[in-house]
C-alpha cells in the first residue's frame, strides 16, 4: 500500500468506503462479514475509512466504532452528515447549528470517539452551501474540538468549485471514475493549489467497471442499483455513476479491453491513481476478495500513455454525452 498526504499526515491511496456496512442500500452484510473486511483492509495496509451517519442509520458509524476498539494501528475514519431525516424538521431543513451538533455527537457516539478525524457535508444542497452558514458551523465545531478537519462530499463541479473557496476546507469527496473523467480538467488544479485532498468515491461506477455484469444481471430490492438505477430515490450519479445500466455494461466491456490483463476492478482504480491531486480512493467491499481487488491497485505499474489517451477518448467521444443527473 501507498500512501499520499493529508493535511501532514499519511493515509492509504486505497481507502474503504462503508455505505455497505449499513445493510441499507447494498444488500444485508452480517457483522462477522463487516469485521473480515475491516480486518482485511486493515492488514493490507490501509488506514482511510469513510462512512456517513445516514449509512443504515448509525450501522455503519456503529460497526466501526466496534472494529477501532479491536485494533492497535492507526486509523483515521471520516464521516458525514447532512442527510438525515429524523430531524424536527426533516431533510433538508437540519442545517441549524443545535442541529448539525446533535448529528456530529450522535457520529462521535457510534464511532466511540472524542473528536471525529474527518466530518463532511453530505451532498446537501447547493443554496445551504450558498449561504455559507453550514461551514460557519463547521468551524464552530473545529474549535469547539468536536472535529479535527472538514470537507464537503460534492456532486456537481459547481459545488466543487464554491466549496474551493472556503476557508479551512480540507477535503473535497467527489464522483471520479473512467464514467466521470471531466472533473480532472474543471477543479483539480485549483483542489491542488489550494492544498484541498481530493477523496473519490464511486470509482468503480458502483459495481459496473469491474467487467463482471451482464445485460441481465440483477440487483436485490433493498439494493440501489435495484431501486436507483434511474434515480427514482436520490442524484442518479450516485449509482452508476449516472450512465444508463445496459449502455454501462457495453461502456465497461470496452474500457476492459484497454487494460493490460483481466484485473478490470484493480486497473480501474489504478487509473485514479494515475491523477496525483487524488488524496484517496475509497472504494466499498462486500468480501474479502473485493477489498484484495481494491488494494491490488496501489502495486499496480502505470498504465501506459496509449491506454490513457484511449480511455479519454472513448469517454470524450461515447460516455460523456450520456451521463444523467447532475454533474
Amino acid at each position: 500500500m501507498k500512501y499520499r498526504k493529508f493535511k501532514g499526515i499519511d493515509i492509504s491511496e486505497v481507502g474503504l468506503g462503508t455505505w455497505q456496512l449499513g445493510s441499507a442500500d447494498w444488500g444485508n452484510i452480517s457483522d462477522e462479514d463487516a469485521f473480515a473486511i475491516l480486518n482485511s483492509f486493515v492488514d493490507a495496509g490501509g488506514n482511510f475509512i469513510d462512512t456517513a451517519d445516514v449509512y443504515g442509520m448509525g450501522i455503519s458509524e456503529s460497526i466501526i466504532g466496534r472494529f477501532l476498539k479491536t485494533t492497535d494501528k492507526q486509523l483515521y475514519v471520516a464521516t458525514k452528515l447532512g442527510r438525515r431525516h429524523d430531524s424536527p424538521n426533516g431533510w433538508p431543513q437540519n442545517f441549524e447549528y443545535d442541529v448539525m451538533k446533535q448529528h456530529v455527537e450522535s457520529s462521535l457516539k457510534n464511532l466511540g470517539q472524542s473528536s471525529l478525524f474527518l466530518e463532511q457535508l453530505h451532498c446537501i444542497p447547493l443554496e445551504e452551501l450558498q449561504s455559507g452558514k453550514v461551514f460557519e458551523h463547521l468551524r464552530k465545531f473545529q474549535d469547539e474540538k468536536l472535529i479535527q478537519h472538514w470537507g464537503v462530499s460534492v456532486e456537481t463541479a459547481e459545488e466543487a468549485l464554491l466549496c474551493l473557496e472556503q476557508e479551512g476546507i480540507a477535503s473535497l469527496q467527489i464522483i471520479f471514475n473512467l464514467f466521470r473523467q471531466h472533473y480532472a480538467e474543471e477543479f483539480f488544479a485549483k483542489a491542488k493549489e489550494k492544498n484541498v485532498a481530493l477523496i473519490v468515491r464511486v470509482p468503480l461506477a458502483s459495481g459496473l467497471l469491474t467487467g463482471k455484469f451482464n445485460q441481465s444481471t440483477s440487483f436485490s430490492q433493498n439494493d440501489h442499483r435495484n431501486y436507483n438505477a434511474n434515480g427514482d430515490s436520490f442524484n442518479v450519479g450516485e449509482t452508476f455513476s449516472g450512465v444508463e445500466f445496459s449502455k454501462g455494461v457495453q461502456f465497461a466491456a470496452e474500457i476492459a479491453k484497454r487494460f493490460p490483463d483481466e484485473r478490470t476492478a484493480s486497473w480501474a482504480i489504478r487509473w485514479i491513481l494515475e491523477h496525483p491531486e487524488v488524496t484517496t480512493v475509497i472504494p466499498g467491499a462486500t468480501k474479502v476478495s473485493q477489498v484484495e481487488s481494491n488494494v491490488l491497485a496501489s502495486s499496480l505499474p502505470h498504465l501506459s500513455q496509449d491506454a490513457i489517451s484511449e480511455l479519454k477518448s472513448l469517454y470524450n467521444n461515447e460516455i460523456q454525452p450520456l451521463i444523467r443527473g447532475r454533474f
